[in-house]
This record gives structure tokens, sequence and C-alpha cells, in this order.
């Protein structure tokens, strides 16, 4: 398992080992003492899966302190175009993005910490997504930042998303108030 940084500080991608036999193939996709030895320490207390068709955006989600969440995210089929946001407040990379295609092909994981809030685009038809979250889910500390901000500038390569109401929805970043530091 390669743990390999990004230039969006705590953002880390990680490329495990495939081993490739007669059978098929064998991947770890999370181990906790590796990512110990990389002086991350973390308890995961919730594991999501979502199912999309091609075109479906997912995000911007965030959850708030004291119930924020970091994920572990990767594709078990399928593609799709990843996205975290910085949005700790006294970062020198606040309000910037990092994205990275995820595949099953390539076998990617991104890690994303808490403090940076997460979308996708879903490139294929039944595309699964899972994560494991470092928090529960809490409805009272959601939120969430419009996918086609200008002022975020991300270029998702789509005009016409299928996206949620809830997400079509979502604030602006400059009507945003950080409480990640």
């Amino acid at each position: 398992m390669k743990i390999i940084k990004t230039k969006i500080e705590g953002l880390l991608i990680i490329d495990p080992e495939l081993h490739i036999d007669s059978r098929g193939t064998f991947q770890e996709t999370w181990n906790y003492n590796k990512f110990l030895d990389n002086g991350l320490s973390i308890n995961f207390l919730q594991d999501n899966e979502s199912h999309s068709k091609k075109n479906v955006l997912r995000g911007l989600h965030f959850q708030n302190p004291p119930n924020e969440q970091g994920k572990l995210v990767r594709v078990i089929k399928g593609s799709v175009l990843d996205v975290a946001v910085d949005i700790r407040k006294t970062s020198p990379t606040y309000g910037k993005h990092f994205k990275i295609k995820l595949c099953s092909k390539n076998k990617l994981i991104f890690w994303i910490p808490p403090g940076f809030a997460h979308g996708f685009l879903s490139l294929e038809d039944d595309t699964i997504f899972a994560y494991k979250c470092s928090g529960t889910y809490n409805k009272s500390s959601e939120g969430s930042l419009l996918w086609n901000d200008t002022d975020l500038n991300i270029d998702w390569g789509i005009d016409n998303p299928i996206i949620s109401n809830k997400d079509n929805q979502s604030q602006k970043f400059k009507d945003f108030s950080s409480i990640f530091i």
C-alpha cells in the first residue's frame, strides 16, 4: 500500500498493492497499522455505499463539528470524478479543490479528512461508490456547498448532471462561514 500526498495538506491518495493470480485479484483496502505508520490514527464508525447512474452528481457534502467526518472513498464498480474542497478557514488552501478519477480499474483510494466538502460525479452507469466514515451521520450537522459555484471553479466536465433538489439548493461559497479551523 503506497500513500501519496496531494497538493492540499491532509488529502491522500492510497495506491493499494494488487495481487493477481489465476483465481483473480486481491487487495487490502484498509489497514489500521499501515495508516498508523503514516501518522494517521483513524477509527471508522460507519460504512456507506451508493449506486449511481452515469452523470449523477452527489455533493459537495460535509458535517460540521462536533460531528465532523473523515472519509476513505473508493469505487467498487464503474468510475467517478471525485472532488474535495478545503473548508478549513485557517488553511492556506482554503476554498481550493482537488479532484481525482477513481475507478474499478485503477483501484485508487482517496482519504478526505474532516474539514473538506466532498462530492463526486458518476462517469458510468451502475457505478458503486463505497466510503468508510470516521464519524456517524448527524442530520443537524450536515452542510453542503453548491456544486457549480463559480467561486469554487470546479470543472466537472458536465453542465447538466443529475442532481438532487437538496444539492441544487446548497450554499454558495461566498455566503459560507466555516467553523473548521
